[in-house]
């Protein structure tokens, strides 16, 4: 596993940064974690830089998720909207950086659960194409990479297949934007998993590591020989974070449906990391 870190998105216990996740990141780096990713609900900047510190000290990497919301929409007909969206991902970049982390991810080519109520037009792929530039030239001075992730039709309608959002990547045309692959929303929406993860090719700079059903990966139905596969083809080089849900932040849960309890956090995490690295060895990661 000479080409691929592990992750744990803090996300199972919680979308707000904060001291109270310390204990985690530590029980995470005693498991064989190589980093984290934390979610961006803390609106103030100071707890993003004492996490950072504290996880470094850990010798954990952090990494950042974002999604934008209505107000500030990529792909909104307004100029003003749309210029709050590349302002709030000029800030996600500016709080990655603030952690010592190098990478935000996440849906934020469009603003998350916000529909046109039509299928997306070639217009909203030039805003979003045009605001993702800007703001890939200014993650690049803080040497930040923005991966894109698509998801699935009940979250988002502008980037629901790998397809897609390459064909969006690459009318930004910036290094510093490139794209991530998440199983879950692959599993609703491509309709081969080997060809989806081969036609991103080198644009693919992030994966999520997430079970049909949210809980701990390798106990669903997910196509994890095809997926492991794959990435080894393309000689796949990066994070495999495992992305899970639970209901431990009520705000966050009902914002994303999550109504029942799919696996215990540190069931998830013993487990999903070893089920990582049996995959890898497997594969040739």
């Amino acid at each position: 596993m000479k080409n691929i870190s592990i992750g744990f998105n803090l996300l199972v216990w919680s979308a707000t940064i904060s001291e109270e996740l310390l204990p985690m990141a530590e029980r995470l780096k005693k498991i064989g974690y190589d980093g984290l990713e934390t979610s961006m609900g803390e609106t103030r900047e100071e707890p993003y830089r004492k996490f950072g510190r504290e996880a470094g000290d850990m010798g954990l990497k952090v990494n950042c998720c974002l999604a934008v919301g209505a107000d500030e929409n990529p792909v909104s007909e307004s100029a003003a909207v749309r210029q709050k969206g590349l302002d709030k991902i000029k800030w996600s970049v500016d709080r990655a950086h603030d952690m010592g982390g190098n990478l935000v991810c996440g849906p934020f080519h469009s603003a998350f659960a916000t529909f046109s109520r039509k299928a997306p037009t070639e217009q909203e792929y030039a805003w979003s194409a045009e605001i993702l530039q800007k703001a890939g030239e200014y993650a690049a001075q803080a040497n930040v990479i923005l991966a894109l992730e698509a998801l699935n039709r009940f979250e988002c309608y502008l980037c629901n297949t790998m397809d897609q959002l390459v064909k969006l990547v690459n009318q930004v045309g910036h290094p510093s934007v490139v794209t991530m692959y998440d199983t879950h929303h692959a599993n609703i929406e491509e309709k081969n998993i080997t060809n989806s993860i081969i036609n991103t090719g080198s644009l693919l700079q992030h994966v999520h590591i997430s079970e049909n059903d949210r809980g701990t990966p390798g106990e669903g139905h997910i196509q994890w020989e095809q997926t492991f596969a794959a990435l080894s083809e393309i000689n796949y080089k990066g994070w495999m974070t495992i992305e899970a849900f639970t209901r431990n932040d009520p705000d966050f849960a009902n914002a994303i449906n999550v109504w029942r309890e799919y696996s215990s956090p540190w069931d998830i995490a013993e487990k999903g990391h070893r089920f990582i690295k049996d995959m890898c060895e497997k594969h040739g990661l």
